[in-house]
């Protein structure tokens, strides 16, 4: 926001800059969502305490990029589109599960991704890039792919869950073409984030 004049005073106002929670992802689709939510609710099944992400929010992250200046998000999504705009559509597969850091120490559950995986990967690659130059943080670990279903809430020995994401090794949820990255904004609520869709990049 700008300068202005507070009519009760005269004084000029201090700019306020509005700060928006930011990140770079891809839609997975209804189908491979809704395959998703069962999985879920077969994870569940292991008593362990998660904290499950909510159905509409289920995606792939590129890049989180975290508190962003409102006035960065035009000059983000222009990039986002620019770069975008050199890759081709591509066929993105979901399979598998797992958890960060290990199945039996869990912190974050996911779902994994076959085909596309290279494919997201060079994406990333390309984008954080300029995004450096923009003055955001290089991530420090190697990017991998993945859709995280839910947050572990105990620090407890997940013993029966590391048995049911094993069993789970074969699991598909199918295919989906990706032809659009989204820039998303992660509005934190107490009952989870809500996103928006502030664009919508084209692969070329």
């Amino acid at each position: 926001m700008g300068t202005g004049v507070s009519p009760v005073n005269g004084e000029v106002e201090t700019p306020v800059m509005t700060r928006i929670r930011t990140f770079i992802g891809v839609d997975v689709g209804k189908s491979i969502r809704d395959r998703l939510i069962a999985l879920q609710g077969t994870l569940g099944q292991a008593g362990t305490d998660v904290k499950w992400v909510e159905p509409a929010n289920l995606h792939v992250t590129l890049l989180f990029l975290g508190e962003v200046e409102d006035r960065q998000v035009a000059k983000i999504c222009a990039m986002v589109a620019e770069t975008t705009a050199n890759h081709q559509s591509f066929r993105l597969s979901v399979e598998g599960a797992g958890a960060f850091p290990t199945p039996r120490r869990p912190r974050i559950l996911w779902a994994g991704i076959g085909d596309g995986a290279d494919a997201l990967v060079a994406l990333h690659d390309d984008l954080e890039t300029p995004l450096t130059k923009l003055g955001y943080r290089r991530e420090g670990r190697r990017y991998k792919p993945h859709v995280t279903l839910g947050r572990i809430r105990s620090t407890a020995p997940a013993d029966d869950l590391a048995r049911a994401l094993a069993q789970q090794a074969t699991w598909k949820a199918g295919e989906t073409l990706v032809h659009e990255l989204h820039v998303m904004s992660s509005e934190l609520t107490p009952r989870g984030p809500n996103y928006t869709t502030l664009s919508r990049a084209r692969l070329g």
